[in-house]
C-alpha cells in the first residue's frame, strides 16, 4: 500500500504541474480572458491531481 500511496502522491503533483503548464498556453489564456475562468481541461488536471495527492497521503499515513 505504501508504494501505491507514493505513486499517487507523485501522480498528483505531476498532474497539478501539468495543469499549471496548460493554464499558460495561448488557448487557455484567451479562454480565461473571455470567460474569467480556467478551461475545463485545466480544472480537470487540478482536481484529479489534488484527489490523487490526498488519497496518496491517506494511504501513506494509514496504519
Amino acid at each position: 500500500m505504501k508504494i501505491i500511496g507514493i505513486g499517487l502522491v507523485v501522480l498528483g503533483v505531476g498532474l497539478a504541474v501539468w495543469g499549471y503548464q496548460l493554464s499558460g498556453s495561448v488557448g487557455s489564456q484567451i479562454t480565461q480572458a473571455v470567460t474569467g475562468s480556467d478551461t475545463d481541461r485545466v480544472m480537470t488536471f487540478y482536481i484529479s491531481g489534488a484527489v490523487s495527492f490526498f488519497v496518496g497521503i491517506y494511504l501513506l499515513r494509514k496504519k
